[in-house]
């Protein structure tokens, strides 16, 4: 259910119903938005069905929320939700915000290197991963908390924020010190352990679609982020295993509007793991900012083919510059900036 205040309702009125609301022993989330307050309350229906909260002084109405996904809905925030990440960087608004970055972190020289060129040509965040989840156990895993103190000293040199994956629940306070935003990688986008321990912490967090998930899955697994407190969630579509095995995923462009529909979180798109070859990466970028999303994720490599993971995705950073350029082009064309 949620509770929509009038607007201009005061303080007082909304600390006395949130204080009803937990006497009854259910969990109160609130959103203020620039004109309205609206609080979603979580529990038992039954309890909610048993007491009218419609007549506390301020309330405008009260709603029930059809969708599974009650706080991650449209139906209980109308605004488009922004995510700030350090100030002046902010997922979610009129700019197309480009994270970019290599795909593991090697030396602090690969980084730093590739961190100076993308930010030169435009990316707001750098990502790199220091725990790495591979398909084969003997392959490279990352550089543990050695790669974080890199990512970390570079972030702090460059002056530019950074994301990086968790995987395990035990690395979340780790992780924690040294990013600011956690990256949850497609195989993990149900491992609810988590996301309920991501939850706990206020941190951006950026939740990737799973292999095989569908649109009401990634939402239902951004709940468990939001029922824990935390609404600093950015989705990203990173492609999907259909039947095609030419690309490493199907880039499902019509995830972009389709979740804007139903939810008011942002949506970024991940077209490097969606294609798995560096020359597709280009036009899918094109493809995402037309269909409006809300910033980029792109790996970028100095040396591609001496990477120590998916060097077949990795632009150079040449290649990285020419694509901003274009799609500065496009986002102008919709009204949108980069």
């Amino acid at each position: 259910m949620i509770i929509v205040f009038k607007k201009g309702a005061k303080n007082e009125e909304i600390d006395n119903l949130i204080k009803r609301v937990e006497d009854l022993g259910l969990k109160p989330m609130v959103s203020k938005g620039t004109e309205r307050t609206i609080v979603g309350v979580i529990g038992p229906e039954d309890v909610i069905r048993l007491h009218p909260l419609d007549v506390f002084p301020g309330v405008d109405k009260v709603m029930p929320v059809l969708a599974p996904y009650k706080l991650v809905s449209r139906e209980f925030k109308q605004e488009d939700s922004i995510i700030k990440i350090r100030d002046g960087v902010e997922i979610g608004s009129n700019r197309i915000v480009i994270i970019a970055g290599p795909c593991s972190i090697e030396t602090e020289e690969q980084l730093k290197g590739v961190a100076a060129s993308v930010k030169d040509s435009g990316a707001s965040i750098l990502r790199g991963g220091a725990f790495k989840p591979r398909t084969s156990p003997y392959t490279f895993q990352g550089l543990g908390e050695e790669g974080l103190k890199i990512l970390k000293s570079i972030s702090e040199e460059l002056g530019i924020p950074t994301a990086t994956e968790v995987m395990d629940t035990r690395d979340v306070e780790l992780i924690d010190r040294y990013a600011d935003i956690f990256q949850i990688g497609a195989r993990n986008m149900q491992n609810f352990n988590l996301l309920k321990e991501i939850g706990q912490t206020k941190k951006p967090v950026i939740l990737k679609r799973g292999l095989s998930a569908t649109i009401k899955e990634l939402l239902m697994s951004a709940e468990y982020i939001l029922s824990e407190g935390n609404f600093n969630v950015i989705l990203c579509e990173r492609g999907i295993r259909t039947f095609e095995d030419f690309t490493r995923n199907t880039l499902d462009v019509s995830a972009v509007p389709a979740i804007k529909m139903l939810s008011h979180l942002p949506v970024i798109v991940d077209p490097s793991h969606a294609a798995g070859k560096w020359g597709m990466v280009s036009p899918l970028s094109k493809a995402a900012v037309a269909s409006g999303c809300d910033g980029l994720l792109i790996e970028v490599h100095s040396n591609p083919q001496e990477a120590l993971s998916e060097g077949s995705q990795q632009l150079l950073p040449e290649n990285f510059s020419e694509l901003v350029e274009k799609l500065k082009k496009i986002s102008a064309a919709i009204g949108r900036t980069i």
